[in-house]
């Protein structure tokens, strides 16, 4: 069996490990060791894939393994990474690990709500590994049909409303997808649904790259949050449960810029290149909208929703540069956006759940209550304005150079725009820092509540750890990223 697949087994051994267990210390424990395991493997697969790189190896993946599943599509499990896809893989043990605490005293069906949270894992893991189309969606559909049980059951406020909704957006944008991975194929003329093979071929005629690039681009953004099919975020990221939230703004939403990316891009170039300013001022207004909508917020997670719009509209707007700067800080802010929301969202879970209230006109004083979970806050908060030390400063910096390197007059024009969020973003944070942590708390109920329990503690040092060790030594993690994004980028 190939390395890569481990991180399709072990979650499918933590669903019978949960299947089989009795008690919530049971379930505790499987989830601890399988998440463990696969923070583990995801470590392991890092330095030996930089290992290799060092040692002379050029191919564009490594660890690749094929196995005809399907012959009479042409559909093979093929599995293989590059430093983008290992950039990925890390950052989402991280999440599923971290997520694991937070959920820690999560009740009611506590088995039930972790045998969808591993399953929704397994979609996130397959994806990222994954090299083959139909394989990619098929991972994909995986990773976003438990959201609506996720959200639906254990979600709060208009908890049914928002999976619903959430769930037919993202299935009519996987339609899309679908239809333009089917045309990538037969336009392709390819034998298998390899994406490298496909890019090898480079035979895509430019009138049907015209149709599949629009449709595969918008199937992908709509999950990248894409204006204006963003809307099912704010309200599915509110209603959901705190890591369900994590893992949903942290990684699934990354497998839209990735696939963006990955796909459509590298796919179908000479249309890319044609229409991306089409998508490139639908990414500027999701940078922009996103943070001025954030401002106007009451409730902490729609605050944080909309900021995850502006800032995942960041990375779609980088990849539509089509340089090699750009499309590095465009992954690192995946990299960067993923621990930040995730630390943000485990944050106003912990929170909300001693208050019992997010809506920021009810809470203050919150910094002498619980210092550590409001000192957190504030790191969290710093991080996503771009204080230099932290990793948001290190992706937007990256992104902002890549774009304005860029030597077409439009292009710069909407990087000054997309700049402007920067000003925005601080304006939101450090008014809602100012409003729920200093000043003098005003509900005497909130002066009895207790700071982080060891569990919560677990889950916040862990990622502010990351979030610090990525904005001070981004060195390696961006020099991994550059090598794989370059093929691409000449592709173009």
């Amino acid at each position: 069996m190939n390395f890569l697949s481990l991180f399709v087994l072990i979650p499918l051994l933590m669903l019978l490990g949960l299947w089989l267990s009795r008690n919530i210390a049971q379930i505790r424990a499987v989830m601890v060791t399988g998440a463990s395991a696969l923070l583990v493997l995801s470590a392991a697969l890092t330095v030996m894939y930089l290992h290799a790189r060092h040692a002379g190896v050029t191919d564009e993946m490594l660890f690749r393994a094929d196995m005809v599943w399907y012959p009479a599509l042409n559909i093979h499990y093929s599995v293989g990474v590059d430093g983008i896809s290992v950039a990925m893989l890390l950052l989402s043990a991280i999440i599923v690990f971290t997520g694991t605490f937070a959920s820690w005293r999560l009740q009611p069906l506590t088995k039930e709500y972790f045998l969808w949270f591993t399953f929704l894992s397994i979609g996130v893991f397959g994806f990222f590994i994954s090299i083959d189309l139909f394989t990619m969606f098929m991972f994909y559909e995986v990773a976003l049909i438990p959201m609506y049980l996720l959200i639906g059951v254990w979600g709060s406020g208009r908890k049914e409303y928002s999976a619903m909704k959430l769930t037919l957006m993202l299935m009519g944008g996987s339609a899309f997808l679908l239809i333009g991975i089917l045309g990538i194929y037969y336009g392709a003329g390819a034998t298998s649904m390899n994406l490298l093979e496909i890019a090898q071929m480079h035979n895509i005629p430019i009138e049907q790259q015209r149709i599949w690039f629009p449709l595969t681009f918008l199937g992908f953004g709509v999950l990248g949050a894409l204006f204006p099919f963003h809307t099912w975020s704010p309200d599915g990221h509110a209603s959901a449960p705190t890591a369900v939230s994590m893992l949903h703004a942290g990684v699934l939403m990354k497998l839209g810029g990735y696939g963006c990316f990955r796909i459509a891009i590298y796919l179908m170039p000479e249309a890319a290149q044609e229409l991306g300013w089409i998508f490139l001022i639908l990414t500027g207004i999701s940078v922009v909208y996103g943070a001025f909508s954030a401002c106007v917020q009451t409730d902490l997670k729609y605050i944080n929703a909309y900021s995850s719009v502006s800032h995942c509209g960041l990375v779609l707007f980088a990849i539509l540069m089509m340089n090699r700067t750009a499309c590095t800080g465009a992954i690192l802010q995946m990299l960067s956006h993923g621990l930040m929301t995730a630390l943000f969202f485990a944050l106003i879970g912990m929170i909300y759940g001693r208050t019992h209230t997010r809506d920021v006109r009810e809470l203050s004083g919150l910094m002498k209550i619980m210092p550590f979970l409001a000192v957190c806050y504030v790191i969290a908060g710093l991080a996503n304005l771009g204080l230099p030390g932290l990793s948001g400063f290190i992706a937007e910096m990256t992104i902002f150079t890549g774009s304005f390197q860029h030597p077409d007059t439009f292009h710069r024009v909407w990087t000054v725009i997309a700049c402007s969020s920067i000003v925005i973003t601080a304006v939101y944070i450090l008014r809602l820092i100012g409003k729920i942590l200093y000043g003098t708390c005003t509900n005497k109920h909130h002066l009895t509540l207790s700071d982080a329990t060891w569990d919560e503690r677990t889950a916040v040092i862990i990622l502010i750890a990351c979030v610090a060790a990525l904005g001070m030594a981004p060195w390696w993690i961006s020099g991994m990223i550059g090598d794989s994004v370059l093929p691409i980028v000449n592709a173009l």
